[in-house]
């Protein structure tokens, strides 16, 4: 057990099950964490217990090999079902932090790529399972510094980093404004912000009903040696809705992925939070249906569209599959609505004699008219299914939320998204909602309240340009709230980079990088800023403008730290060539000042992701310009790219820490 009995967390360590007595630094019991307004977040510093987390477990240790040597600490909090993992490299790959990622949905279970970058970042890793908020994380954080001390038998201060993506950026983000003393700093990533939840993928639904038939046409028109211009070709309504989800933030050069922006491989995903609004705002349907100012009623060709889309159907059940406990699973329908526009139904059973069963989840299958009841339905409500009862089929709710957003105009400063539904004077223009949906659910997976910008320790936030479930804009609204919150000591205590070339996901598509080097990098220098004052790349220059972010095309004027790749073919950004015909690709690659040098280049002639490696000539070095002649001998369109990636130190040989970027064009071959 390497001595850990030994280990006080307030007045007593927990071992397994057994509480042992402990040894306090002083007679007087630590303070409880305060919470300065009722059902606002907790504040936690370095010395108080939070009466939550205040009975940490030790399950067990053990000497691990893989992916790197390292003791692995195991255990939970009483009282909760909150499980955490410590994994701490050799005392001689230790140099005195440790980084912690924080997710809601994770487990205690760190990936093999965070202990191995942790131990070569001289970094033990701490992670819990996922939670709202950030008190669990900080209690976490706060006992692995006591076992810390005593595994490596160390009296050293031990600085403490917490990053987070996505949801986990809220967590972050809420951690360092409620924290003191926890971590010394932090790296939020593809942040979002109080109105990102639900409103950004209900914007992207709303694009799908209205753009589905013309997203390839715009896709092409945002693509390398495209025309640039997304609206050529659409009708008034149509590039008014585009111009409308372009200002609340999707990126136009994230089209090129038509499909990921409306959702059209997962469409029920981007209503996801529909039940939650649907709790809170219960009446908002029968009033976009009913009232004046919403779509609903609405005399236009968009409110027209809106309208025609609407199904509301009554289908008799002919025929009543069931399991081997009489449980049904599938029904046979006298007749099933298509759903063309991918937006889903609500659907309510009832007896023969008319009277309402309840609503039922499952898929309905209109070329077979079936539906096939799902999970979570009740079994009261199963057991009341039979033949000769009926099922009412119907979207109004689902259509209804497509432009909620409209009703959810923010009170607070700032979001200049939402401008264009304001009137000259700044009222708005649709009516409101008596709730703002974004901010609760903000200040729910945040731990109570969090994004004023009072950060607590060094913070580098990243943030990606393609990103459609976390809009660019929302970086900089935060970086402006710390700026409002810290005034001159902004530079300080912050940086927002932004990434090209990069959604939310990874390189989930083609034209799309990996960016977890970059938050590697993030956090190597965010500690050192922290630990040694040694001040990060500068922020990423940039500008938003209708609701899009865009930055500089030169390195030395975009700062930030990833790459630049500028490449032609045959000095172009498109060509059209016949098959057979040598083709000359030419590429200069920078990095911004001082951030590191290029240490491997890669070459995808096809556009189809598979990366070939290529020998550059020399050392590494912050720029290059590289050439290379390839035949094209089939016909088609193809978008050839060249992958560059930097790293700080020049070092070609190491997994961790690589920053990459693509360049792009096209080629037609005839």
């Amino acid at each position: 057990m390497t001595g850990l009995r030994a280990l006080a967390t307030g007045s007593v360590v927990l071992l397994g099950a057994v509480a042992v007595p402990g040894v306090s630094a002083s007679a007087a019991a630590p303070p409880q964490c305060a919470q300065p307004q009722p059902n606002g977040p907790m504040q936690v510093t370095a010395d108080c217990v939070d009466p939550l987390y205040a009975r940490p477990v030790i399950d067990g240790e053990k000497d691990q090999t893989s992916p790197v040597p390292h003791h692995q600490v195991s255990g939970h909090f009483e009282g909760t079902n909150v499980k955490f993992n410590l994994y701490l490299p050799p005392a001689n790959r230790w140099d005195g932090r440790f980084f912690q990622l924080v997710y809601p949905l994770q487990s205690e279970n760190a990936d093999a790529q965070s202990i191995a970058f942790g131990a070569d970042s001289g970094a033990y890793t701490v992670q819990t399972s996922g939670t709202e908020g950030y008190r669990a994380d900080a209690a976490a954080a706060k006992l692995s510094r006591t076992v810390a001390a005593t595994y490596y038998r160390s009296s050293r201060r031990i600085h403490g980093y917490v990053y987070g993506g996505s949801g986990g950026s809220y967590m972050t983000i809420g951690a360092m404004e409620n924290t003191t003393g926890v971590w010394d700093g932090a790296v939020p990533f593809i942040p979002g912000v109080p109105t990102s939840i639900p409103n950004n993928f209900f914007v992207r639904a709303f694009a799908r009903l209205v753009l589905r038939g013309k997203a390839p046409q715009i896709a092409d028109a945002v693509r390398p040696g495209g025309s640039g211009n997304p609206y050529a070709g659409l009708t008034s309504t149509q590039k008014a809705v585009l111009r409308e989800v372009t200002r609340m933030g999707i990126p136009l050069r994230a089209w090129e992925n038509h499909s990921y922006v409306l959702g059209l491989d997962d469409p029920q995903g981007l209503l996801g939070f529909a039940g939650t609004v649907r709790a809170i705002d219960p009446s908002y349907a029968d009033d976009f249906w009913s009232k004046p100012g919403y779509l609903g009623t609405e005399r236009s060709p968009l409110g027209d569209l809106t309208r025609n889309a609407r199904i509301d159907q009554t289908a008799t059940i002919t025929e009543v599959e069931r399991d081997d406990h009489n449980v049904p699973t599938k029904l046979t329908l006298d007749k099933a609505p298509a759903d063309p526009n991918k937006l889903g139904f609500d659907v309510t059973a009832s007896r023969a004699d008319g009277t309402t069963i309840g609503a039922v989840t499952g898929s309905l299958d209109p070329a077979t008219r079936t539906f096939t009841i799902g999970t979570g339905n009740s079994s009261e409500t199963l057991d009341a299914i039979a033949a000769g009862g009926e099922l009412r089929i119907d979207n109004r709710w689902n259509l209804a939320l497509l432009t909620y957003h409209r009703h959810q105009v923010p009170a607070r400063p700032g979001f200049t998204a939402f401008d264009q539904f304001r009137d000259p004077t700044g009222k708005p223009i649709y009516p409101q909602r008596a709730v703002e949906i974004g901010p609760v659910i903000s200040g729910e997976v945040s731990g109570g309240g969090t994004h004023t910008g009072k950060i607590t320790g060094k913070v580098i936030e990243v943030a990606n340009l393609l990103d459609t479930d976390a809009f660019p804009w929302d970086a900089d609204w935060y970086a402006q709230q710390v700026k409002n919150a810290l005034g001159t000591r902004y530079d300080d205590e912050f940086r927002v980079w932004f990434n090209d070339n990069a959604d939310h996901i990874g390189a989930h598509e083609t034209n799309l990088l990996d960016y977890t080097g970059i938050l590697q990098q993030a956090l190597r220098d965010v500690s050192a800023w922290a630990e040694k004052g040694i001040a990060p790349p500068q922020s990423t220059r940039y500008s938003v403008t209708g609701g899009q972010v865009t930055v500089p095309a030169a390195p030395a004027q975009r700062h930030g730290i990833q790459p630049v790749v500028t490449l032609t073919v045959d000095g172009r950004h498109r060509i059209d060539v016949p098959a057979g015909k040598p083709v000359t690709f030419t590429a200069t690659i920078q990095t911004p000042p001082g951030t590191g040098r290029i240490v491997a280049t890669a070459w995808d002639f096809t556009g189809g992701g598979t990366f070939t490696p290529a020998r550059f000539g020399g050392p590494p070095r912050p720029s290059m310009r590289v050439r290379q002649t390839y035949t094209y001998t089939k016909r088609g369109t193809y978008y050839p790219a060249l992958r560059a990636t930097a790293q700080r130190d020049g070092d070609a040989a190491t997994p961790f820490a690589t920053i990459p970027d693509l360049g792009r064009v096209r080629v037609v071959v005839h």
